[in-house]
């Protein structure tokens, strides 16, 4: 006999299962597992569920047993005529509908839609945000969490505490005891509120998400694969939107006030976070997540995305290994830390990098590796170290490569003399529209270094400094492209840095789904270093070949 069954986790896109009479479907953290969920606080195989006749059978093998159907479930099994079966294993929340064959007909579809935000809110089981904010004040009464440092309230102990906590908070209310399976998604969301992210641990738990847009506490965006979509998810109020942030930055040293009132900080997976709060968050404070793969991209990668043809990849894999100084440009959210992290990928693993950024978010695979990350001042002003005093101090600490996460100020001058003062090889990342757009920009970050230089020393500093600009690009489908590579070959006779294009995507079309068609081209320029490419052995009768 066989069945289907539907598993909805956290909320999340609908998986669906087929299932055979006998044969259990494993939940746990193994990866053996069917259905893997990657969580300290789930067991290795933490339980199971199978078809038994026209029934279902959940098996617990956890430590700490799973909430099913609001009921405790610890190392025994229990049989559900009903086909729909709610679980909390953990920190996850697990909905399973098993489609019965005389329904099968009118089953759901394996894609089911996500609910508007003002349906969720109306599904909410009864609690209003005022009183989820008294459930909150009881907790933090009966609990004391504030007296508890941050790795306290990380540890699986007392995530347990807090949701028993809840639970029982809960169940003196008779409105909300009858309630029953329902309060499980709430009792989660406010655990999060009170110990994690509140509803962000959700948005995080999704890896096809790449930024997480909180706008109020009651409106939250995220983009998938470079679209724009809004999430029924909501905090409860403004506060917990601050709580979060403060959760955040505490731990690096970094604060937020009204004196303070935005701050750029990382979380623990690398992920970047800016948030702005009131009075200059006009709607309540709002928090923007850059979010980085899990796994580490490399340059076939972005090949196979599309991102570039696979002849640019070997041309600037080759650059980065012939130590020609690369400047990357884009516009937000294009993707150009994404290319510095695969370029640097290229830098041999026996030279010394040292890592210069605002907030960390690199993740370099090299073994020697010096990170550097800017503090700003603390509450009497005191203790900043901008992006420039740590070009200084990098220059001190003998690397063979300086890898700046981004120039947006005096610091590209120090940047500049680097890059042409013994240290080749070294990448950075700008705002600008094109290459040309880049050097320009380039020019006015180095007046604002305070040196009083006139810009025709600067531009041939530039010139000297400066060999390869990689220009990246978001089009409206949301694919992030190369759509140049162009060396700087020095001023021309009116003063001017001569920029020549060396590859380009050209567009050819947009169909009328929205999707964007170009081809990738080498423009026929040849750059001036293909010795150095000869001299390393990258270049033979069948053209470039950059070994990995």
């Amino acid at each position: 006999m066989t069945s289907t069954a539907i598993v909805i986790i956290d909320n999340r896109e609908p998986r669906r299962i087929v299932l055979e009479c006998g044969i259990p479907i494993w939940i746990g953290r193994d990866p053996a597992c069917q259905i893997h969920l990657d969580t300290p606080s789930v067991s290795r195989k933490h339980l199971c569920f199978e078809l038994t006749g026209e029934h279902l059978r959940v098996t617990d093998s956890s430590s700490n047993g799973t909430i099913v159907n609001d009921v405790l479930l610890k190392g025994d099994s229990r049989v559900f005529e009903e086909p729909d079966v709610s679980l909390v294993a953990g920190r996850h929340t697990l909905r399973i509908r098993r489609v019965l064959h005389n329904l099968r007909e009118r089953s759901e579809p394996s894609m089911l839609p996500l609910q508007r935000p003002e349906q969720a809110r109306a599904s909410d089981p009864g609690l209003t945000a005022e009183e989820r904010r008294r459930i909150r004040r009881r907790l933090l009464d009966q609990l004391d969490l504030a007296k508890l440092d941050r790795a306290e309230l990380d540890s699986d102990i007392m995530r347990d505490k807090v949701i028993a906590a809840l639970r029982r908070i809960l169940s003196e209310d008779e409105a909300h005891a009858r309630q029953g399976s329902m309060l499980d998604a709430v009792i989660r969301d406010l655990a999060d509120e009170v110990l994690g992210l509140g509803p962000l641990e959700k948005l995080l738990a999704d890896d096809s998400i790449s930024e997480i847009m909180v706008v109020d506490c009651r409106t939250i965006f995220v983009e998938r694969k470079g679209r724009l979509e809004q999430v029924p998810l909501s905090f409860t109020d403004d506060d917990s939107v601050r709580a979060v942030i403060e959760r955040i930055v505490t731990p690096l040293g970094r604060r937020i006030d009204e004196s303070t009132p935005l701050v750029d900080a990382r979380l623990r997976d690398g992920s970047r976070v800016n948030a702005v709060i009131p009075p200059l968050a006009l709607r309540g404070p709002c928090i923007t997540i850059r979010r980085f793969s899990r796994k580490p991209l490399a340059m076939k990668d972005l090949v196979g995305f599309g991102s570039l043809s696979g002849e640019m990849a070997e041309f600037l894999s080759c650059s980065v290994k012939v130590r020609k100084n690369i400047v990357i440009s884009g516009g937000t959210g294009s993707g150009k830390t994404t290319l510095l992290n695969v370029l640097s990928g290229a830098i041999p693993s026996h030279e010394r990098i040292v890592s210069v950024e605002d907030a960390a978010e690199l993740r370099l695979s090299q073994s020697h590796v010096v990170s550097l990350e800017s503090r700003p001042p603390n509450l009497e002003g005191k203790g900043e170290y901008s992006i420039r005093d740590l070009v200084k101090n990098a220059l001190r600490m003998r690397p063979d490569r300086i890898v700046v996460g981004e120039c947006r100020g005096g610091e590209a001058i120090d940047m500049l003399q680097a890059m042409n003062t013994g240290h080749e090889g070294s990448l950075t990342t700008t705002h600008a529209n094109s290459p040309k757009e880049a050097i320009a920009r380039l020019e006015t970050l180095c007046l604002m270094g305070g040196l009083e230089l006139p810009v025709r020393a600067i531009r041939y500093q530039i010139a000297a400094s400066i060999h390869v600009v990689v220009q990246q690009s978001r089009f409206s489908d949301g694919a992030r492209r190369v759509t140049s590579i162009a060396e700087v070959c020095g001023i021309n006779d009116d003063g001017e840095i001569d920029i020549r294009a060396i590859y380009e995507f050209r567009l050819n079309r947009v169909d009328a789904a929205g999707k964007t068609h170009g081809t990738f081209a080498a423009t026929g320029f040849l750059p001036s270093f293909l010795d150095d490419f000869l001299t390393h052995g990258f270049w033979g009768e069948s053209g470039l070949v950059c070994p990995s």
